[in-house]
């Protein structure tokens, strides 16, 4: 049987980054196996796909996919069982993939955990238990490697593998943007919903409005919305028509090109907002949770900011508009700001380029996979 690795993810960015590890593992490593849980882009990346992604987000969102991520986990234990990796490598997604160490703990597999859990936002708690599980943590923010230091876990800051993509994107604005189709010389706004079908089911609508309410004032704009690789766009096709129809180009799986290709950007809590930084696209924060969700979140989550940026600033860098005050007329007027306001656009620029600095400039792919490797007896 030949050497072989699982890398489990739940979500579109983790699965992002699980692509990016594989492809870097088979670059080291021709022969290599490795299966997992993901989707097209790891398929891609040559992991051989026991099942499909299939996460939930919030309280209520989680009761409507249990059965299918009840499904997907014991996938995942029957795997453990009968193809015994040498590693597994879990990417984020803690509810299931702590649970899933705990499986793998029995059976004696070797854990690394690459991209962790926010214990830093909330479930503090939650550190002792990874480090009970885990055998390595490989984390892509600067002030989480002491976390678990401090818990007497293995741990190193391998950087953000956001770096590894953003460092391939060598063509200028013009360029970018006639790759998409769009007009090389006219400015951008792009409008990225996120991945999750929640994101989407609260946010199209609010970025629909957006697109009516903006054009009335800056005419000259296009705009653009780019959907992740798994999104089931048949449901949302309304508003996609939609959206066509008000001249809106629409993709799916160029997000990262999108955002590189715009002048503005506004973008769902998540990734992109560190993307955006990295690629210095001026962005509002928008987003949008089941009333419940959002205010049980409120209670128990201790942080101040949503946005990378802003967390890793310390302060407001971006505006981060919320639940009711994520309103077509509040973003255009934040946006509005940012493109009248020099001042205000040039403080927001310093913030990035401090933000930039506290990340390695090495590729966090290429690094852990290195660990995976190592720990996998397969290093120098």
């Amino acid at each position: 049987m030949p050497d072989t690795v699982m890398i489990v993810t739940g979500e579109t960015s983790g699965e992002l980054y699980g692509s990016l590890l594989a492809a870097a593992l088979r670059e080291r490593k021709p022969g290599l196996r490795i299966i997992g849980i993901g989707g097209e882009r790891m398929r891609a990346a040559g992991v051989e796909l026991i099942s499909g992604i299939a996460s939930a987000f919030g309280i209520a969102e989680v009761f409507s996919s249990l059965r299918s991520i009840k499904h997907t986990y014991r996938t995942a234990v029957e795997a453990l069982r009968s193809e015994r990796p040498a590693l597994l490598v879990l990417i984020d997604y803690p509810d299931f993939n702590l649970k899933l160490a705990e499986e793998a703990k029995k059976r004696r597999i070797k854990i690394l955990y690459y991209v962790s859990p926010q214990v830093w936002a909330w479930r503090k708690r939650r550190v002792g238990k990874i480090a009970r599980l885990v055998d390595k943590m490989a984390v892509i923010l600067p002030f989480e490697e002491p976390i678990y230091r401090a818990a007497g876990l293995s741990c190193e800051f391998v950087g953000h593998p956001v770096f590894d993509e953003i460092q391939e994107m060598k063509a200028d604005k013009p360029a970018l943007k006639r790759s998409l189709g769009l007009d090389g010389e006219r400015p951008l706004l792009s409008l990225l919903p996120g991945s999750r079908p929640n994101e989407l089911d609260r946010l199209l609508p609010v970025m629909a409005e957006v697109v009516k309410e903006f054009r009335r004032e800056f005419g000259n704009f296009q705009f653009c919305i780019p959907f992740a690789p798994n999104t089931d766009t048949a449901r949302y096709g309304n508003i996609i028509d939609y959206l066509r129809s008000e001249g809106v180009a629409i993709n799916h799986g160029e997000s990262l090109k999108t955002l590189a290709a715009s002048d503005y950007a506004v973008v769902a809590s998540g990734t992109a907002s560190l993307q955006a930084v990295l690629l210095g696209v001026p962005i509002v924060v928008i987003y949008k949770l089941f009333p419940f969700t959002y205010w049980l979140g409120r209670l128990i989550i201790k942080v101040k900011h949503i946005s990378l940026v802003n967390i890793l600033s310390g302060e407001e860098v971006v505006r981060e508009l919320l639940q009711s005050e994520a309103t077509a007329r509040n973003i255009t007027d934040e946006i509005r700001r940012i493109i009248l306001d020099i001042r205000y656009r040039e403080k927001m620029s310093a913030s990035y380029e401090r933000v930039k600095s506290m990340f390695p400039r090495t590729k966090a792919s290429a690094r852990v996979a290195e660990i995976v490797l190592q720990m996998a007896g397969w290093g120098s």
